[in-house]
């Protein structure tokens, strides 16, 4: 199948299905994107923290695309295989007044920098963190009219910060308009399920993609099927992503589109497949920094289900 390069510039940091799509491509094809870092190249490894207190927060995410995938209509799903995310050995976190899960408790700025060597990092002495990268932006264009910030996560996917998104996994989205409109961004070398200071190690990142196109498959909004080439059959789950102002609201609907899944493709009953939820199912909260939205992550380990393909 065709392969595409697509450069970082000019990126996007608002969701606009208007916005003239970079790159026309066919299912099945594979793209090679160059991400910058979250702040869009004005975060440098030798900035001081008086320089990143002047950045401009309006470009923040600094998304690449869209693409535009050919065939694709609202009420398809766009099925994204994620073969590769790589880190370029720097990155960056950040505390900053008014933000993050404990924003009462830190109020003073600051920025670290890290150096990260190819699965490791050693920065923050005497932790030794390994290293996962993933984009915590992947989403299709809203389906309103209207310029969108990307903080929020939604049905498009977008903002989702699930570290689960690396190299090996697959996300499907729903499609909600024509050529669907692809973008990816916000790449992170590690993370920690909330990104609680509102950070990940924040960095740019070389991102291969695979694209292919389910027609006339309904889905109700992010579907992950977890992998990881550095650790296979470890972290392989079914993954229901939900994102509500009200945690419990969306930990709620996660749930209830699992059972649905469960039902519909492996035939459970409805209330086995709630008994299954409540003994095998992970609830976690993959953010919980992305004011107003809180974001959940329902998780079954695949190795609990028979083996199948979803579309």
């Amino acid at each position: 199948m065709p392969e595409h390069h697509l450069s970082a510039e000019p990126t996007h940091s608002r969701w606009n299905r208007h916005l003239p799509p970079r790159l026309d491509i066919a299912p099945g094809d594979t793209v090679h994107l160059d991400c910058v870092d979250s702040s869009g190249s004005q975060v440098h490894p030798a900035m001081t923290l008086r320089n990143f207190l002047n950045i401009d927060r309006g470009r923040i995410h600094a998304l690449t695309g869209p693409i535009f995938v050919e065939g694709a209509e609202p009420g398809d799903v766009l099925q994204i295989d994620i073969l590769d995310v790589a880190h370029k050995g720097w990155g960056w976190s950040s505390v900053i007044n008014g933000l993050g899960f404990l924003k009462d408790r830190f109020t003073d700025p600051y920025l670290f920098h890290w150096k990260l060597e190819p699965f490791l990092t050693y920065s923050l002495t005497p932790a030794v963190v390994p290293l996962r990268p993933f984009c915590g932006v992947m989403g299709v264009a809203q389906a309103e009219d209207g310029e969108f910030r990307t903080r929020p996560p939604g049905i498009f996917g977008g903002n989702m910060d699930v570290r689960e998104l690396c190299t090996g996994s697959t996300l499907y989205l729903p499609v909600l308009n024509t050529g669907a409109l692809f973008s990816a961004g916000d790449a992170h070398a590690a993370q920690g399920d909330g990104e609680v200071s509102i950070n990940g190690i924040e960095c740019p990142a070389k991102v291969t993609l695979r694209f292919q196109l389910h027609k006339n498959h309904s889905l109700a909004g992010p579907l992950i099927e977890s992998a990881s080439e550095r650790a296979p059959q470890q972290d392989d789950a079914w993954i229901i992503v939900e994102s509500a102002t009200d945690p419990a609201a969306a930990a709620r609907a996660a749930t209830a589109r699992m059972i649905d899944l469960l039902a519909s493709r492996w035939r459970f009953t409805e209330v086995h497949a709630y008994l299954l939820c409540s003994v095998a199912m992970n609830l976690r909260l993959s953010q919980v920094v992305n004011e107003p939205m809180f974001t959940i992550s329902a998780a079954i380990p695949k190795s609990v289900l028979p083996a199948r393909k979803l579309f």
